[in-house]
């Protein structure tokens, strides 16, 4: 294959996986190989809406060797072993695609992939070791599963998930086929292990939330009380619409509001947490059912993610509305508790980041829950993570 078509081919793969929810942001990798010798990947910290064909890097499968202005993909180890190790792998895709990251937390991979699944990904999905993300350790660690794997497929540990095929579409599919085999694995074990009835993952949330909740009351949101909001630091007006309905009401940041009652308490939290966090213009308030299953908990959640430590924070606590902005502190998540969580970013994209990020992370953590105890990611580690990506990745994501 020519290097021009391989690019090509990257790119349009790199979309497509943006566009079905398995790759957002930077986040991720897809590679294509050109001959014996070389494939070509994406960059380092660049969106896949937008690359182009000089923004794709050829590199040696031997030495990693590459030239040119552009950096590629610290994880460009991870591809170069599956080219080594699969003649017949001719496209690679790296994913933080969310339910396969909820099984990377676990201490196995899956030990029986059965059906049309097993047809197209292998019959058994290997967990590879853990290592910081772009190391050797990693490395070593997805090449010890790689080379005992009889499948398609292999997790990364607390990271993500490894897909190749013979081409783009078929590592595609598998890719896509292995949040399904991830789902079923979840809610086989949810039934025999702790009797619950959910057939898919939202019920099984929501059933998880009611089973650990630290309070056994019945909680029910008030749609017409959830608000995303914008801080326009220039006029001092903050904006909030309406989960519910998409109506919008504005606030000075001095306090002055359009609201009264149970609706203004919840716009005063943004309001505090935006005076309190000039570097804040956007909140997200997350409520979907793996989040609000979580603020049930009344629990510190610890990194059980890499990306969780990056772009949440080392922690995230869970709070009463009125301490949230005091739980914030070095963080971009407060869960509130029996509320979901406010998700916090510079802007809107940021803020959205952190929103899924939350929603993966927290499916994670009740997964972790089915199958006992789980170990999170040492606190140093987390730490040192979330310093590299605030000066560094989320910079070169901005670009």
């Amino acid at each position: 294959m020519d290097v021009l078509t391989a690019k090509k081919l990257v790119i349009e793969a790199g979309e497509r996986l943006v566009e079905t929810g398995l790759i957002a942001r930077t986040w991720g990798n897809v590679s294509c190989r050109v001959d014996d010798k070389t494939f070509v990947i994406t960059p380092s910290g660049k969106p896949y809406i937008g690359l182009t064909p000089d923004d794709i890097v050829e590199v040696a499968i031997n030495t990693l060797e590459w030239g040119g202005n552009v950096k590629p993909s610290s994880e460009k180890g991870i591809h170069a072993e599956v080219y080594k190790e699969f003649p017949e792998a001719n496209f690679v895709i790296h994913t933080h695609q969310k339910v396969a990251s909820a099984i990377s937390a676990l201490s196995n991979g899956i030990e029986k992939v059965a059906g049309d699944a097993a047809k197209l990904i292998g019959d058994r999905i290997f967990l590879g070791g853990y290592g910081l993300p772009g190391t050797k350790k990693l490395r070593k660690g997805v090449t010890g599963a790689l080379k005992m794997s009889p499948s398609k497929a292999v997790i990364m540990a607390h990271h993500g998930a490894l897909c190749f095929g013979k081409d783009s579409e078929e590592a595609f599919q598998v890719a896509n086929s292995l949040e399904k085999v991830c789902a079923d694995y979840i809610l086989d074990a949810a039934k025999s292990k702790l009797g619950l009835k959910s057939d898919n993952l939202d019920g099984f949330c929501t059933e998880m939330g009611e089973k650990f909740a630290k309070s056994k009351k019945t909680v029910e949101i008030d749609d017409s009380m959830l608000y995303n909001s914008t801080c326009n630091r220039e006029s001092g007006e903050i904006v909030f619409t309406n989960k519910a309905d998409g109506s919008e009401m504005s606030m000075n940041l001095d306090g002055a509001s359009a609201a009264i009652g149970d609706a203004a308490k919840v716009m005063l939290v943004h309001k505090d947490i935006y005076d309190a966090y000039p570097s804040f213009d956007h909140i997200i308030h997350n409520t979907s059912s793996e989040v609000v299953a979580v603020s049930r908990l009344g629990k510190t959640m610890k990194p059980l993610l890499d990306d969780f430590a990056q772009i949440c924070g080392p922690t995230v606590k869970c709070a009463a509305p009125e301490k949230c902005v005091k739980a914030l502190k070095n963080k971009n998540a407060v869960l509130i508790e029996d509320m979901g969580a406010l998700c916090c970013g510079a802007n809107e994209g940021d803020a959205q980041a952190v929103d899924m990020i939350m929603s993966k992370s927290s499916l994670t953590l009740l997964t972790s829950k089915v199958f006992g105890k789980t170990k999170a990611i040492n606190p140093v580690e987390a730490w040192l993570m979330r310093i590299v990506y605030t000066l560094k990745y989320s910079k070169q994501a901005e670009k």
